[in-house]
């Protein structure tokens, strides 16, 4: 008897997500020195985490012999103070993946339907499909989500719509407008989860209006990480935030001391550190028009991006992949989200996205 096959059908057909390839496993692999190489492939904030948060780490270093707050005290209250909203409208998560699969694990099972877009997060899938429930994929327009083909895909047994905005990992955005016009369409039986995990990285004119929906919509669900512009993504946090019955439902499928202590104080520290984050938009905005200018420069299209990241095309991809490397640079190949000819280039620091752009010319020019 195998034991593996009584396990539910639905958990065994899981492909599990596959994450960027570490430094320390390319050097491995390689023998290539790690100060040597250059990481775009995670999407992680090449400025580190913010002062604040490294210094209130290391205030709590003494008490992490026990356990940490369950209830997340601390957190909820910045985030209150920060955005308005009550404590018992907060959910906090080990990263925003958490947050996404405690509403899969809350509002699905066998029976139901999810819908999600083509070439959108990987985990909207897998934690639909974790649950148990059918995940539906409507087709995207340009690279980023058709709301009118979402709101089509929606069935009677639909109850969760996941809309990631900035979109990872094709950096698409939709304005506040057409998400206001599409919750207004949406069966109000229907949680709509809108992830904004990239939000801060939007200019301040197109940042996003989705909290002050909160009451008119008790359907709706803002998740928010501190893993990118925060630049915790090695501590793992992340928070919802939707209508206090909603959140009650996900708290109870959330697992005790699921936030560690760390994390907890990082992440308090950081949200009231918004010097950091405006160095870290500013980075970005540099960054993201070295990498648009030097693909260019090398005859290479791109989709405009609104995230920390931009997707180049550039052919076959998992060939370019591999070759980028050998030359010491680790990128993401996203053919599983259905792009077999585009990398996903995370921006870095301005040597990184030299070292990047002269190796892509290097491999470019090997292929010629």
């Amino acid at each position: 008897m195998n034991l593996c096959d009584q396990s539910p059908h639905y958990i065994r057909a899981i492909a599990p997500y596959q994450p960027g390839k570490p430094i320390a496993e390319l050097a491995r692999e390689l023998g290539l020195a790690e100060h040597n190489i250059v990481k775009l492939a995670s999407n992680e904030n090449p400025l580190g985490a913010s002062p604040k948060a490294l210094e209130a780490v290391e205030n709590a270093l003494h008490d992490i012999a026990r356990y940490p707050d369950g209830s997340g005290f601390e957190l909820k209250t910045a985030l209150v103070h920060k955005f308005g909203v009550t404590a018992a409208q907060i959910v906090l998560g080990n990263g925003s993946n958490d947050i996404l699969e405690m509403v899969a694990r809350a509002f699905l099972a066998p029976g139901c339907s999810a819908v999600f877009s083509q070439h959108a997060f990987a985990i909207y899938q897998l934690a639909t499909q974790a649950a148990g429930a059918e995940g539906i994929t409507a087709a995207a327009r340009e690279y980023g989500h058709d709301l009118d083909a979402l709101l089509a895909a929606i069935r009677p047994d639909t109850r969760v719509v996941f809309i990631a905005n900035p979109n990872n990992p094709t950096g698409t955005w939709l304005t506040n407008a057409d998400i206001l016009a599409f919750l207004q369409r949406v069966p109000a039986h229907v949680i709509v989860v809108l992830d904004e995990a990239y939000g801060e990285y939007l200019p301040q004119d197109q940042q996003s209006d989705a909290l002050a929906w909160l009451q008119q919509f008790p359907n709706l669900i803002v998740s928010r990480t501190f893993s990118k512009a925060y630049g915790l993504a090695g501590l793992r946090v992340g928070y919802g935030l939707g209508s206090a019955a909603v959140a009650d439902m996900m708290n109870r499928v959330r697992q005790p001391f699921n936030v560690n202590s760390l994390a907890l104080v990082a992440a308090a520290a950081a949200l009231a550190d918004d010097d950091f984050i405006a160095r870290s938009y500013a980075l970005n905005q540099l960054g993201m028009r070295q990498i648009i200018q030097g693909a260019l420069l090398l005859g290479l299209d791109y989709i405009p991006s609104y995230g920390n990241f931009v997707a180049v095309r550039v052919g076959d991809a998992a060939s370019m992949y591999q070759r980028l490397l050998r030359h010491g640079v680790i990128v993401r190949p996203i053919g599983n989200y259905g792009m077999p000819e585009y990398l996903r280039v995370s921006i870095g620091l301005a040597a990184e996205n030299t070292q990047f752009l002269q190796a892509l010319e290097s491999v470019i020019k090997e292929q010629a």
